[in-house]
C-alpha cells in the first residue's frame, strides 16, 4: 500500500488543515508529515490509518490506485 501524496494535500485543502493541524490531530509527526507530502517518505499502513482518521476519510481515498 502506498500513500499518495497528491491525494492526501487535496484532503487536507478539503479539510482546511495545515501540516501543523494534521500532524496534532493525527498523532503523527510534523517532520514525518513534512517527508510524506514531499513524497519523499513512504509511511507504514497504520500512519496511513491515522492521517486518514484526522482527514474524515476511507484510508482508499487517500493511496495510489491498483494496489
Amino acid at each position: 500500500m502506498k500513500l499518495d501524496a497528491q491525494k492526501l494535500l487535496i484532503e487536507m485543502a478539503n479539510a482546511c488543515m495545515t501540516i501543523t493541524e494534521l500532524a496534532e490531530k493525527s498523532n503523527v509527526s510534523r517532520p514525518a508529515l513534512t517527508k510524506i507530502t514531499t513524497g519523499k517518505g513512504n509511511p507504514k499502513p497504520v500512519t496511513i490509518g491515522k492521517l486518514a482518521k484526522a482527514l474524515g476519510v476511507k484510508v482508499e481515498d487517500l493511496i495510489e490506485r491498483g494496489e
